[in-house]
């Protein structure tokens, strides 16, 4: 899985040579931002529930239409589908703040997924303000340290970049 630490060691690997000072001060970096991400991490294990929830009924607030007929939510089972889509992509971002980089989403929510969803008419667009709402929702101090909130708002952009 990629991560800040195995990029790092693997370009100095393919490079044939040691960590420069510039590799080691980003690793240095990544590693003094650890406890923001795992504190941002357990917050949003201990609340995904709500959410999740909160970002699909925005992105069905948003695109009312998504629910006529022959649309992505015209089912109360493609609705379930579009939560489930919404759930897989938290733990994603979960994953990546524990490991501290894009690995997870890189490795299994991005790639071909603007394929996938242009295949299966499913709006990206729908997906971006579901997560952009759970960013902008954010309230620091009230949901947790304000470095921690800068971690879970960058691994959000991330995705919400992916879909664009």
């Amino acid at each position: 899985m990629k991560s800040v630490i195995t990029t790092t060691i693997s370009a100095a690997d393919a490079a044939g040579r040691f960590p420069s000072s510039s590799d080691l001060e980003s690793v240095q970096g990544n590693i003094q931002r650890a406890a923001a991400r795992l504190e941002a991490a357990e917050k949003l294990a201990g609340n995904h529930e709500a959410v999740v929830k909160e970002a699909g009924d925005a992105c069905f607030a948003k695109y009312t239409y998504l629910k006529n007929s022959g649309e992505a939510g015209d089912s109360q089972e493609k609705i379930n589908k579009c939560y489930r889509d919404i759930d897989h992509y938290m733990r994603l971002v979960n994953y990546c703040l524990v490991v501290g980089g894009t690995g997870p989403l890189d490795e299994w929510g991005i790639a071909g997924a603007r394929e996938v969803y242009r295949a299966l008419n499913l709006p990206g667009a729908s997906y971006v303000a579901a997560f952009a709402y759970s960013r902008d929702r954010l309230c620091v101090p009230r949901d947790m340290s304000a470095q921690a909130g800068l971690e879970y708002g960058s691994a959000l952009d991330y995705i919400i970049n992916s879909f664009c």
